[in-house]
């Protein structure tokens, strides 16, 4: 849209630099092009609860609003793509088109928050990594605009800290658990950040989810 690109910018994070606090203004709103965000909340006993993550697609801010509700911090080096927040609501007005996408980003957020409380429900460890794993696979699929196979690889974006961190595990559990799944050949490891998925219907049991994940040959 030639609208867009004359409001289009690029910022870059180093990881764990702030994009935005809690309740600060956003003067902007965007896209993840590369990296991971955390989205978290500082609780009244001020303890910090991490909920949720962003990664590439995922969108910063909301139109009609003024300020983040959540803090936001680049978990990985961090590259958005940013749109001047006034002119990008007055676009949105006048496209249909604009504001129908961002209606489906809205729903797909839900859908993520809803993803991200059950896998902080009752799962296991095990079937909390197990999901995780799961989420980026498919995002990473989807990205490419590719179907989820058997034999799928990708690269994880997030250091095991940051993977206790987000599951609220302990550094260790998240470090047995990941050695577990590889040891039984649910997962191939590849140094500490590449995974490969030989059977997606194998990592789907692990995730302890109702119903049988399908690959697509």
């Amino acid at each position: 849209m030639v609208e867009l690109e004359s409001i289009k910018y690029y910022r870059h994070y180093e990881a764990g630099q702030p994009v935005v606090w809690a309740g600060d203004y956003m003067e902007f709103v965007g896209s993840v092009v590369t990296g991971v965000a955390s989205l978290s909340q500082t609780m009244e006993d001020g303890r910090t609860q991490m909920v949720g993550l962003l990664l590439p697609s995922d969108f910063i801010g909301r139109p009609g609003r003024d300020s983040s509700p959540f803090d936001v911090v680049a978990v990985s080096d961090l590259t958005v793509c940013c749109f001047r927040k006034r002119p990008f609501e007055a676009e949105m007005h006048r496209n249909v088109n604009l504001a129908a996408q961002m209606l489906q980003m809205t729903l797909d957020e839900l859908d993520s928050a809803r993803e991200w409380m059950l896998v902080l429900g009752r799962k296991t460890a095990r079937e909390k990594i197990a999901s995780l794993l799961m989420i980026i696979a498919r995002r990473n699929v989807a990205l490419r605009k590719q179907v989820l196979h058997d034999g799928v690889q990708f690269e994880l974006p997030l250091t095991r800290e940051a993977m206790a961190d987000y599951l609220g595990l302990t550094l260790e559990t998240v470090s047995r658990q990941i050695s577990a799944l590889k040891k039984s050949g649910v997962i191939v490891l590849e140094g500490k950040r590449k995974v490969a998925v030989p059977s997606i219907a194998e990592l789907g049991r692990e995730t302890g989810d109702d119903g049988e994940v399908v690959a697509v040959a």
